[in-house]
């Protein structure tokens, strides 16, 4: 039987499209292990899963000084020893990595060992860790076709994001009794991330009164966040798997960061959505990327994350739901859906 191995931590977005691919791999007939950190969201995702789950250290490497540069330096080492141990137990055939500063050990292990390597880059321009793993990579698959200005011509190609199946197959009934919304007014769901956003979840409750006049609303908040109290027609929850895919039917329109793990659930699931993009002082600035490439095609509306207020995160929300259709008909145009199988053909041939 042949195997593969996926990898990938930090964050969902790392995460959930490798979930994604779960089934057809197993479809395949392939033995699939997974390796990621032993403290990372990463592991209790796919601990749901029931997949065999290894783990390495991780170290990360910032783009500016900082003295757990020299630190992590030790982990990085240690998380490739342990790779490698890994690539000589498990023996796979390919390795797919989706990111993040876990993947780069597995990814070098694998190459030492000729084991065919395979990348997947969801934003638009290219991860420092995807960086420092694309020389070992055979193929490199993309999201945003503007992607390829990065990408060297003969391992790149164009595949978009793998979505997850059961988001399809969620019940807007179910979530409003979930969330015990119990009149028919329009639902906003907000999504901060897989780690939550102060700014957003700071604008959101300083809005409340007004919101409520007219939607009921859904905040995912990440971990710490306090809930307003007494207030009907808005439910809070630090972080949701199980019920997520009625929560997002239920959705009218959607509130949320821009990383692109997201950006294509929205698309494939047609939901208008107002994009508050991580601010470049905070990240690299692929959010405020992403967010421009939808907001171009017409699938989003986009409030920079400086421009927030009360009163502009009120407005733009009002803007976006009067205007949804237009929104809702440019994602329908969309050429979507087909991520998972044009990952899946990538695999293949590079297994063959």
């Amino acid at each position: 039987m042949k195997k593969i191995v996926l990898t990938g931590g930090g964050t969902a977005g790392h995460v959930t499209p490798n979930i994604a691919l779960l089934p057809k791999l197993k479809n395949m007939g392939l033995e699939i292990h997974y390796i990621g950190t032993g403290k990372g969201m990463e592991r209790e995702l796919i601990k749901k899963t029931a997949i065999p789950y290894h783990c390495v250290s991780a170290g990360k490497l910032r783009r500016y000084f900082d003295l757990k540069n020299f630190t992590d330096l030790f982990k990085i080492g240690a998380g490739f020893l342990q790779a490698l141990i890994l690539m000589l137990k498990i023996r796979p055939s390919v390795v797919f990595s989706k990111g993040g500063f876990v993947s780069c050990p597995v990814v070098w292990a694998a190459w030492l060992f000729r084991i065919p390597v395979i990348i997947h880059e969801s934003d638009m321009t290219p991860g420092l860790a995807n960086k420092l793993s694309m020389p070992f990579a055979k193929r490199i698959c993309f999201s945003f076709p503007e992607t390829a200005n990065y990408l060297p011509s003969a391992k790149r190609e164009l595949t978009g994001l793998p979505v997850r199946e059961e988001l399809f197959d969620g019940n807007a009934q179910y979530g409003r009794e979930f969330c015990g919304f119990e009149d028919d007014k329009p639902v906003i769901l907000v999504m901060g991330g897989s780690l939550g956003s102060q700014a957003v979840n700071a604008a959101v409750r300083g809005s409340l009164d007004t919101l409520l006049k007219d939607f009921n609303v859904c905040h995912l908040c990440g971990k710490g966040g306090k809930a307003p109290g007494g207030k009907k027609g808005y439910c809070q929850f630090e972080y949701i798997n199980e019920e997520l895919p009625d929560i997002i039917a239920m959705a009218d329109i959607i509130v949320s960061r821009s990383g692109a793990t997201a950006l294509f659930e929205f698309l494939a699931l047609k939901k208008p959505n107002l994009l508050i993009p991580l601010g470049s002082a905070a990240s690299r600035g692929d959010q405020i990327l992403n967010a421009q490439s939808f907001q171009k095609l017409g699938y989003s509306r986009v409030l920079l994350q400086d421009d927030v207020t009360n009163a502009s995160l009120v407005e733009n929300i009002k803007l976006l739901y009067d205007e949804k259709e237009r929104y809702y008909s440019a994602m329908i145009s969309a050429q979507s859906g087909k991520a998972t199988d044009k990952v899946l053909e990538v695999i293949n041939q590079i297994m063959k």
